[in-house]
């Protein structure tokens, strides 16, 4: 495991320090953290159809706001995944362990977990703000989220590495309460979300022929650490 903290503790590294040097004064508050609720479901050997076997995800969210624009995001997520085989779909060859003969498909099924720690660059499409007038911000903006993290797969107590890529919509509440609808798909380097190493004999690499796993989550994250306390005392 230690050796998957070295890449995430790097790239949150860069992300922070190449976007502090640039950062602009003009937002409010420098930090927001929260919390969301929403679905997960995985893709892989057992499970090739979006938003089928669902499970339930909450996870928690921490941001540190660079500008308007820009934002540093850490999430600590849980999410259920399932999956079971389909013989009148696909065939899977017989057992590893010998139950079956050559005639007769793999009959499998698994219903466990991920927990999910990403580090993510997040890009609003709009300035994304409280104060629409003199500043210009807007309440309403859609974003983009990339980066790297670490998945801890239930069925198989493995841990791997995952690429997130995602997208949401967001809402400023309040001055300081926001809400968004936020979707994340997370590429892992492993085939062993549902201990089920490459049934078909075909050996990924990378991500190609590895599984995955997706998130939709409604979060709500409050708003703390003012950049001018006293500029805001009267707001």
């Amino acid at each position: 495991m230690k050796k998957y903290l070295v890449p995430v503790f790097l790239i949150s590294i860069f992300f922070a320090t190449s976007e502090n040097a640039v950062a602009q004064e003009d937002a409010d508050f420098r930090m927001e953290i929260g919390g969301g609720l929403g679905t997960s479901f995985y893709l892989g050997d057992l499970n090739s159809k979006f938003y089928h076997d669902v499970g339930p995800a909450v996870g928690v969210v921490w941001r540190y706001l660079f500008n308007p624009r820009r934002t540093f995001k850490t999430s600590l997520t849980y999410g259920g995944v399932k999956g079971e085989s389909d013989v009148s779909h696909q065939f899977l060859p017989p057992d590893p362990h010998g139950i079956g003969t050559a005639e007769q498909p793999l009959v499998y099924s698994f219903s466990s977990h991920v927990v999910d720690f990403s580090a993510m660059y997040e890009v609003n499409f709009w300035p994304y703000g409280f104060y629409q007038d003199y500043l210009g911000y807007k309440r309403l903006t859609p974003f983009f989220q990339l980066g790297l993290g670490l998945t801890y797969m239930g069925a198989s107590k493995k841990m791997t590495v995952n690429l997130p890529l995602g997208a949401g919509i967001k809402y400023r509440l309040a001055r300081r309460l926001n809400v968004a609808l936020d979707w994340m798909i997370h590429f892992t380097l492993s085939d062993d979300v549902d201990n089920l190493n490459a049934p078909m004999g075909i050996k990924g690499q990378g991500i190609k022929n590895k599984d995955s796993y997706q998130m939709t989550m409604v979060t709500l994250t409050y708003n703390f650490s003012p950049i001018c306390p006293n500029c805001n005392k009267d707001r």
